[in-house]
């Protein structure tokens, strides 16, 4: 009997823990992409709200690592680019050194609306990014992630205002 009582408050606990992420993600956007994100992330079934913010800052953060990579690749590829792939790496760099920072340290603090600033900003840069390319970007995919998970974190920020 103590066993499966044991069972059954785990479940619960389980249940809750989902719970909590699918009730979060019916908030934002795009709820597969979020439940997608936070799922992926073993910190995610404990976290509350201000610690599933964070998993996705630091989604944008390895985003924006790889998109990254993917332009100093590109640099080689395609160097008839380089004026866009300037842009784009001083884009994604913004991303990393200031916008991902200012998210960490303004939720961390309980400042959310900075922390907002932060990922809508980074959802800007990486538009800004696209637009270089005049339509023939090989970053497209990279740049609307970042632009959809940045819309998906500025929703689930917002709910700590």
């Amino acid at each position: 009997m103590k066993k499966m009582v044991v069972v059954m408050v785990m479940m619960l606990v389980m249940v809750s823990e989902a719970s909590m992420i699918e009730q979060t993600c019916k908030e934002t956007p795009d709820f597969n992409l979020c439940v997608s994100l936070l799922d992926s992330d073993p910190r995610g079934s404990s976290a509350d709200t201000s610690g599933l913010a964070l998993i996705l800052v630091d989604k944008i953060k390895g985003l924006a690592t790889k998109t990254l990579n993917e332009i100093n690749y590109l640099y080689k590829k395609r160097p008839e680019l380089k004026q866009a792939l300037d842009e784009c790496s001083r884009r994604y760099k913004t991303i990393l050194k200031a916008d991902v920072p200012e998210a960490i340290e303004a939720i961390s603090k309980g400042v959310p609306k900075f922390g907002e600033d932060g990922v809508i900003d980074a959802g800007v840069e990486a538009a800004v990014c696209e637009g270089e390319f005049k339509g023939k970007s090989p970053l497209t995919s990279l740049t609307k992630s970042m632009q959809k998970i940045s819309n998906v974190t500025r929703a689930i920020v917002r709910m700590l205002l």
